[in-house]
């Protein structure tokens, strides 16, 4: 999300043994970066913008008898350009047109048939939510019109919200940036509630969010436990902890829906602290919705190179596909993660 030249004022980490706010509001608690728990989970959704919202759709697309919906926040289709990087410059960012979508609807469809995605007619009758703004100058809109083609496609049921006036962006009722702009930390606010709608269109309804103190907690956790084969988070581009937001009826035991939330480039806990945690307006439902969050973490590195700190959606972990099916290694990680809160 964004650019390399972009400068992030890096809020602090949150240290281990600190104490973990919600958004400012709730009352501090102390958590430990220990192990995930493990809760009463039914169903299980992932949204994410920029790098995250790739993400978001490799993982839906992957592992679609787990994700039943997805919310793609300026984003294109899945496996765009075909794991070439020439490709994926050309066609699946700010280019004005791009060409993408037949390749990738016949990749998604050959690796069904070759058993290295779950099989693509899961996808039919998903709920899918995307949105892109018109001042993202970052992917232009035929990329995110494409990305919700390749859904509907696929015979999901697409809500595409392509109104917006919202530069690049995960837009937020809470974001502290003009909505047309593109700046960090690349939370808009535009005076909409896309939380709002995601979550009605994944569920049909929903509760009014809780805009007083909130009721769960913000904890951080180890990610390592969660690496295939035990190994450094770092050496697959992933920060040491993730962030968690549990309600209080879900930590007791209330049957929940899990959420898997990916922040974009230049987003990660490594740059900005929990900042995207707090002002994603995703805890907010979560309180009056029985939603748990789950906050995953990339981070920078040069060794995979990736010095923004993005979600590999371009194949910086290993060449394609390897990076976009199952057993993709930050993919089979987050599932990990899934697996461990009962999801």
């Amino acid at each position: 999300m964004g650019d390399a030249s972009a400068t992030l004022a890096a809020r602090p980490r949150i240290a281990a043994d600190h104490a973990v706010r919600s958004h400012g509001q709730a009352e501090e608690t102390t958590v430990a970066a220990g192990a995930l728990p493990r809760l009463n989970i039914s169903d299980v959704y992932v949204t994410g913008a920029s790098s995250g919202g790739y993400m978001a759709t490799q993982l839906q697309v992957a592992y679609s008898d787990a994700f039943q919906g997805a919310g793609i926040f300026t984003a294109g289709p899945y496996y765009c350009g075909s794991g070439d990087l020439a490709a994926i410059a050309a066609e699946c960012g700010s280019v004005p047109l791009p060409t993408a979508l037949p390749q990738s609807e016949a990749d998604a469809a050959k690796f069904s048939a070759l058993g290295l995605i779950d099989p693509i007619s899961n996808l039919a009758h998903r709920n899918i939510y995307v949105y892109h703004g018109l001042a993202d100058e970052v992917v232009s809109a035929p990329v995110a019109d494409e990305g919700a083609e390749f859904y509907e496609h696929f015979g999901a049921n697409v809500q595409y919200n392509s109104t917006s006036l919202a530069g690049h962006s995960w837009v937020s009722p809470l974001g502290p940036v003009e909505c047309s702009l593109t700046f960090p930390p690349f939370i808009n606010n535009c005076g909409n509630d896309p939380e709002g709608e995601m979550l009605t269109h994944w569920f049909g309804s929903v509760n009014p969010p809780n805009n007083g103190t909130l009721g769960g907690t913000l904890s951080e956790f180890s990610q390592s436990a969660y690496v295939p084969g035990g190994s450094d988070p770092a050496t697959i581009s992933l920060g040491p902890t993730g962030l968690l937001y549990t309600p209080a009826s879900c930590a007791a035991g209330a049957s929940c829906k899990l959420i898997v939330a990916l922040h974009g480039c230049l987003t990660s806990q490594d740059l900005i602290g929990d900042t995207f945690a707090n002002d994603s307006y995703l805890n907010q439902y979560a309180d009056t919705n029985n939603l748990v969050i789950l906050y995953p973490q990339a981070q920078t590195a040069l060794v995979p190179l990736n010095p923004q700190g993005c979600w590999d959606w371009f194949g910086y972990t290993g060449p394609g596909p390897g990076y976009a099916v199952k057993g993709a290694p930050q993919m089979v990680t987050i599932m990990n993660m899934v697996n461990a809160l009962g999801g």
